[in-house]
């Protein structure tokens, strides 16, 4: 059985074409479901973690928190 180059080429580029989509779909579909389970960090909550340690929060302890995380580098 000889299949041409170029349908050879074709079916590979088609191949490559169905799983970037398939791929993004289910990346898409974890990440999602991965950010119900886990929310983002609000200013509420910080303002709740310092309310359990004893503190009442001033706008600029919550302020330095949140630059604080936003400013951390991620570990690999």
């Amino acid at each position: 059985m000889k299949i041409a180059i170029w349908a050879f080429i074709l079916i590979i580029l088609g191949v490559l074409l169905v799983g970037l989509v398939v791929g993004f779909i289910v990346t898409r579909k974890i990440f999602q479901s991965q950010l119900e389970k886990n929310p983002p960090v609000t200013r509420e909550m910080i303002r709740a973690m310092y309310m359990q340690m004893g503190r009442k929060p001033s706008e600029s302890d919550i302020n330095r928190v949140m630059a604080t995380m936003n400013v951390t580098p991620k570990k690999k």
